[in-house]
């Protein structure tokens, strides 16, 4: 990148409301719903995605209250590639401020064998359809090409050319089974970008069967996306999609050297995806990056070494800047100079012999496997520590 050009800002569609529903556990009521939506928007992405209106009177009720009280960011419907589905999109969020997504069939294994319709049919649907939508006052309409990594060059052309010529505004790529490197990728959004120049948008949505989600959205925007889509925790169909926070903590850091940068609020996210758990009953992962329980943890002895003395030494992420803290955890790969860091703490001295009988007893013999947080053990210790003081003084 030229050092003297400023990052170019990406833009971030959240589509957490919709793919939430892969996770898991519970469905999202649509007052849920609305609180999310309310939540992401506040972290400063550019578009929230409400739902599948015409899939269920939930998701009419959705985006009907999302359309209604989200403010000064966009949302978007989901439809299948069909006049109905529009028409119950509009109905449900009106023209304004709304984009109407819709999914066109983009690879011959999904025109045999789950559409059972030929090429010329998937792009008249997608010519008809876009038509439709515009001519119903919507003006930002998107094309989203499903199955796009395993479709072939001259359908894919067909789709983006078609779509863009009858009115849409923005052609989404979607590597639907996760099945594309970050090379095959960007060569894919490459394509897009020369079939559709700008001011059309080029979106990418990634998922993670290969855990390549994150590398691919980069890639892709490396090749010339505007937009990427995103879903707070990475959750979604199978493996998940692209994570909001893993891509916002890369152009947080990396901005410099990727040019590119976003407006999302970092240190807000992890109170937000707390709560999205909270509603769909996820689990605590314990190593996702950035929102994983330990990450911003360890209980290596070495790296406990370092960080006593400076954190930079092991920890390249910072954790208060999203939202977190770190912890130092006690286990057997602890060394003796965490527990020399704790003894120091509580003021009380120790010689080597008694500091090795400490190290013996509550980290090199320990009998439970798992780690605890350093108060803990520093509790136990003063306890201990501490009624010993007081035999020595009552003597």
């Amino acid at each position: 990148m030229n050092e003297h050009a400023a990052p170019r800002r990406i833009s971030v569609f959240d589509t957490t409301l919709r793919d939430g529903e892969q996770a898991p556990g519970n469905a999202m009521n649509p007052e849920q719903k609305l609180e999310l939506a309310q939540l992401i928007a506040g972290l400063g992405v550019d578009t929230v995605e409400a739902g599948f209106p015409a899939s269920s009177p939930s998701d009419f009720e959705a985006t009907r209250l999302i359309a209604r009280h989200l403010s000064g960011t966009k949302f978007a419907t989901f439809s299948r590639t069909t006049r109905r589905d529009v028409e119950t999109a509009i109905e449900a969020g009106g023209t304004d401020n709304h984009q109407v997504q819709m999914v066109a069939t983009g690879s011959r294994i999904h025109l045999t064998h789950k559409r059972g319709i030929t090429r010329h049919a998937a792009v008249q649907e997608v010519v008809d359809t876009v038509k439709f939508a515009a001519s119903s006052g919507i003006t930002d309409i998107a094309v989203g090409i499903e199955d796009a990594s395993r479709g072939e060059d001259d359908l894919l052309r067909a789709l983006t050319e078609a779509a863009v010529d009858a009115g849409a505004t923005c052609v989404i790529l979607a590597d639907t089974t996760g099945c594309h490197t970050p090379e095959e990728f960007g060569a894919l959004i490459a394509k897009i970008r020369r079939w559709a120049p700008p001011p059309i948008i080029v979106s990418t949505h990634c998922h993670n069967d290969f855990g390549l989600a994150t590398a691919n959205t980069l890639a892709g925007l490396a090749a010339g996306a505007d937009e990427i889509q995103v879903a707070l925790g990475g959750i979604g169909e199978r493996a998940g999609n692209t994570s909001l926070e893993e891509v916002a903590a890369v152009l947080a850091y990396k901005a410099e050297l990727l040019g590119m940068t976003t407006g999302v609020e970092l240190e807000a996210m992890y109170a937000v995806y707390n709560r999205l758990r909270e509603i769909i009953r996820l689990e605590e992962p314990r190593n996702k990056p950035i929102f994983g329980k330990y990450v911003f943890g360890t209980a290596a002895g070495i790296h406990q070494q370092g960080m006593l003395s400076d954190p930079s030494t092991y920890e390249y992420v910072e954790p208060a800047r999203f939202g977190r803290e770190r912890s130092l955890l006690i286990g057997r790969h602890s060394g003796r100079t965490v527990l020399r860091h704790l003894v120091e703490q509580l003021g009380i001295e120790v010689g080597e012999a008694e500091l090795d009988t400490l190290y013996r007893v509550h980290i090199a013999e320990r009998e439970q496997g798992d780690c605890e947080d350093l108060s803990v053990v520093r509790e136990r210790l003063a306890h201990e520590l501490g009624a010993r003081e007081a035999v020595a003084g009552a003597r």
